[in-house]
């Protein structure tokens, strides 16, 4: 009987994961992640509810009736996500942590303890859908439920990764999920989601960076080159931000937005918002260091990519250059796209992989 360690994060959407996995017949165990805690010297921020979803997902398993541990991965969480975000931001880049978490970590690090205890793969709650091809690899596909698919999240992870990963609920509705909860009376059947990143709590990402960058002021320019303002450090601000800029426009019909920063002079740019030629709005842009799940692509093409989690897919045209860069035209101009932003990759709903913009 093959061993499914199944990824517990004391939500619903992993609760389930290990419930289907368990009538289908493997022998499944679940472990939760310990990544930031104020432990042995190491700073928490807000109100992280890891006491409470430890005893949801114990919970969970007693209700199963299979085997439960806590693994600690606080040290590599803090070298591999943390370390990865305040860095990005010093260096100018609009970092995604949930991309790298699901690279580094739970496909990473619990992936290689899974394997080490006798595991043959990792299961997790999200909700995206694998597929065997034709080529004896493995595909990653969108999730059935538009308003929860998370293939955007997975688009840096590696065929290797893929290949031990099991993912059950991403054929399902998120109302099927709850449903299928409370008919086999999970505990946490009616636990809400979680929102953002957990080690921040209630903590905003602003306060966070301000405690490990601090401020470094500059100039606020306008369209016309002129001075228009102080800024407490380009980190603190993204591009396509409307509120919070601390310039007043001066106008009852517009208002500023930031629309680019400069690291080299530490300038941060502001336009108006409705200035379609601004600096805010691209029809291509590079992107660096392409990871192909499957086959890599080697010659220019036509493809569909996601910009941001939230965002539809659009048309575009992938153009490889020398030095892992790529052009990428885009059929409907882009706004604010950011350095470190991961663009995802797409063939129809199947995630061909990802990239960094530059």
């Amino acid at each position: 009987m093959e061993k499914i360690l199944v990824a517990m994060s004391g939500g619903v959407d992993s609760a389930v994961a290990a419930l289907l996995l368990k009538q289908e017949g493997y022998d499944i165990s679940c472990a939760y992640m310990k990544t930031w805690m104020n432990e042995e010297g190491i700073d928490v921020f807000g109100d992280c509810p890891w006491h409470q979803d430890i005893e949801d997902a114990q919970f969970v398993c007693k209700h199963l009736g299979v085997d439960f541990e806590v693994v600690d991965f606080i040290k590599e969480y803090r070298e591999q996500i943390v370390e990865y975000l305040v860095e990005g931001y010093k260096n100018g880049q609009t970092p995604n942590p949930d991309v790298m978490c699901n690279r580094r970590m739970k496909f990473g690090k619990f992936l290689d303890y899974a394997k080490k205890n006798g595991f043959s793969k990792v299961a997790t709650g999200h909700y995206c859908a694998i597929a065997d091809n034709k080529n004896n690899s493995r595909d990653l596909l969108m999730g059935l439920d538009p308003s929860k698919d998370q293939s955007y999240f997975l688009a840096m992870i590696t065929q290797e990764q893929l290949q031990s990963a099991m993912m059950p609920i991403g054929s399902l509705l998120k109302s099927q999920v709850r449903e299928l909860a409370r008919l086999n009376r999970l505990p946490n059947a009616e636990k809400k989601d979680s929102q953002g990143i957990c080690f921040l709590g209630k903590i905003k990402i602003q306060d966070f960076l301000e405690k490990h960058i601090g401020e470094k002021k500059g100039v606020i320019v306008n369209a016309e080159n002129k001075i228009v303002g102080e800024h407490k450090g380009l980190h603190n601000y993204t591009l396509g931000q409307r509120k919070g800029i601390g310039v007043p426009s001066n106008s009852d019909f517009k208002s500023y937005v930031v629309v680019a920063k400069d690291y080299d002079t530490n300038t941060l740019y502001v336009d108006f918002q409705d200035a379609l030629n601004s600096k805010l709005y691209v029809d291509e842009i590079l992107v660096k260091n392409p990871n192909w799940i499957n086959k890599s692509i080697d010659a220019p093409c036509k493809l569909l990519g996601r910009v941001r989690y939230r965002d539809e897919l659009v048309n575009i045209t992938y153009e490889p250059l020398e030095n892992d860069f790529a052009k990428i035209k885009f059929a409907k101009t882009q706004r604010a796209l950011a350095r470190g932003q991961v663009l995802a990759l797409h063939s129809d709903n199947i995630v061909l992989g990802g990239a960094f913009f530059v």
